[in-house]
């Protein structure tokens, strides 16, 4: 075999779901890979040179694989079902495949096996397959633990958190008793729909038994398991119509995750199963997580929300404006406006503790249609006084950006409020563009095509490949602060800088630098042609009445 034949078979054994175990023809293991490990328990150096009958746990299976070895240089493979005695004591049901192959053309008696859990044989069909429930269709509770099972293997690979969440409709024994059992069976295989539309294809939505509904995500951040329970107690709570009569009904979640509460399938789903009963005696319609440490933060994103949703009612928010500041004359050529929270509780609310909360609510397109709508209003009554028209920059959340009507809010706003479009700026941020690559390109043409400018955001940052800067219609590059505030201490960051100026100076786009503190700082941008400069050196964000006195000076002392 090639080195290169080998580098690729390492690679697919390292990362398949399977267990492997080669044996030779002296019925000795030659190797396994890691998910052996992850299924049975048995390291490597434990199980190598040894015979794989030391891993079957049941005399009548030990048997049935001495029968089988004798016809393999036939039969060639075999697929079934066998009990494996873990390192741990425990037995499990495992799928096997056993498959021949021959170093030497007379002697096809080398053999590979491949294991997969079943965990119990109760709930497979005649054909070794499992069954799933057969009043949702859903997977039932044995192809629940199994799914489980492997995601956690994955999981430990990828690095990446599981949430199992277990789900229990409150009072579904008075629905049944009072509306009857068939109505209670309509009921269930109705929530069993909604709740497969909550989830992706890629995780697991299980009917475990009665009114209890399992599910497992594969989280990409911390706060999936948050979104994901929002989701589903959202969904359950709309009236169901079952037969011309309706219903409404709550749900309790119970949430566990591994590996911070546990690595054992069976202990993430007691875990879970506790949380929601607690979730039930808190007085049910909520989730609860397993872990303390988490409840706390879910409760305080929960109260953010609250408060949130209040804030946009009562139109707490206001907006500061950063200006823009040509580094040769210092003379403001822009600004960009900021989002701020004025909680009568609590003050001056930053946007790092509010906007993760509203892109993961979806909030953000509300309060960021008043930003917009409210900056474009600022700025011609700033012009409609006499003050020097400059242009606004307002960021786009990618919840905005992607809305269907995102081009006519736009466009409303300019509208309605009497600003020309060149006097507005959207600012998106690199990754966001790409995303939907052709959808992108055509909803960013349409917003170039009604005049306004397109900046990128936190350049640099986001994804190495600069082909979409010729391919989108961009006018201007924002470098990110990460890149400025290092100039003068590290070369790296200020050869970086460096580079992007020359490259938008190359593309023929403007080029602002953001987070400038230091004159030294300025003197680094104004030698390498960087004119256009946004920070603290000029000055910090500022509300509408302060930022109207810069205006009508228009330039500012250093």
């Amino acid at each position: 075999m090639t080195h290169q034949k080998q580098k690729l078979l390492d690679i697919i054994l390292g990362n398949i779901d399977w267990g492997v175990i080669a044996s030779d023809s002296n019925d000795d293991i030659r190797c396994v890979n890691p998910a052996f490990k992850e299924l049975t328990g048995y390291a490597a150096d434990e199980v190598l040179g040894k015979d794989p009958k030391i891993l079957i746990s049941g005399q009548q299976d030990v048997a049935i694989i001495s029968s089988l070895r004798k016809s393999w240089n036939i039969e060639g493979s075999w697929p079934g079902k066998i009990e494996i005695r873990c390192k741990n004591g425990e037995t499990c049901l495992f799928y096997l495949s056993i498959h021949t192959y021959s170093e030497q053309i007379e002697q096809p008696d080398n053999y590979v096996i491949m294991i997969r859990v079943v965990t119990e044989n109760r709930g497979l069909d005649k054909d070794g397959k499992y069954q799933h429930d057969e009043l949702t269709g859903l997977p039932d509770r044995h192809l629940f633990k199994d799914r489980l099972q492997q995601n956690l293997i994955i999981s430990k690979r990828g690095d990446k958190p599981v949430a199992i969440l277990m789900l229990g409709i409150d009072s579904f024994t008075t629905i049944n008793d009072g509306l009857g059992h068939d109505y209670g069976d309509l009921l269930l295989k109705t929530v069993a729909m909604r709740l497969e539309k909550c989830f992706r294809g890629s995780d697991t939505v299980a009917h475990t038994e009665g009114d209890r509904f399992g599910m497992v995500l594969q989280m990409t951040a911390s706060g999936d398991g948050v979104i994901v329970a929002d989701k589903i107690l959202n969904a359950i709570k709309q009236p169901f119509n079952i037969e011309g009569r309706e219903v409404t009904i709550t749900a309790s979640i119970g949430i566990s995750l591994s590996p911070t509460d546990d690595e054992d399938a069976g202990q993430l789903i007691k875990y879970a199963e506790s949380a929601m009963y607690h979730a039930k005696k808190g007085g049910g319609g909520r989730y609860q997580f397993f872990s303390n440490d988490m409840n706390v933060k879910a409760r305080k994103r929960i109260e953010i929300e609250s408060r949130l949703r209040r804030a946009i009612e009562r139109e707490q928010f206001i907006l500061y404006y950063q200006p823009k500041v040509n580094a040769g004359t210092n003379q403001i050529v822009g600004m960009e406006a900021l989002m701020r929270w004025q909680d009568p509780e609590n003050g001056l609310i930053s946007p790092t503790v509010f906007i993760p909360v509203a892109e993961e609510t979806g909030l953000i397109e509300q309060i960021g249609l008043w930003g917009l709508r409210e900056s474009c209003r600022q700025n011609i009554e700033w012009q409609n006084k006499g003050l020097h028209p400059v242009c606004v920059s307002v960021n786009v959340s990618g919840r905005q950006f992607f809305s269907p009507d995102f081009v006519d809010m736009v466009k409303a706003a300019l509208e309605d409020s009497g600003l020309s479009s060149q006097y507005l700026e959207l600012e998106i941020t690199e990754s966001l563009l790409m995303d939907k690559t052709g959808e992108n390109i055509k909803k960013l043409e349409q917003i170039r095509d009604l005049g306004c400018h397109i900046s990128v955001d936190d350049f640099g940052t986001g994804y190495s490949s600069l082909s979409y800067l010729t391919n989108f219609p961009i006018t201007t590059l924002k470098i990110d602060r990460a890149f400025i505030k290092d100039i003068g201490t590290s070369q790296d960051t200020s050869e970086v800088a460096r580079a992007i100026i020359g490259l938008s100076q190359g593309l023929k786009l403007e080029v602002i630098a953001e987070g400038a503190e230091t004159l030294k700082h300025i003197d680094f941008l104004r030698r390498y042609g960087c004119n256009t400069v946004q920070g603290f050196f000029y000055s910090r964000p500022l509300p509408a009445e302060e930022f109207e006195q810069l205006l009508k000076v228009l330039f500012i002392k250093q």
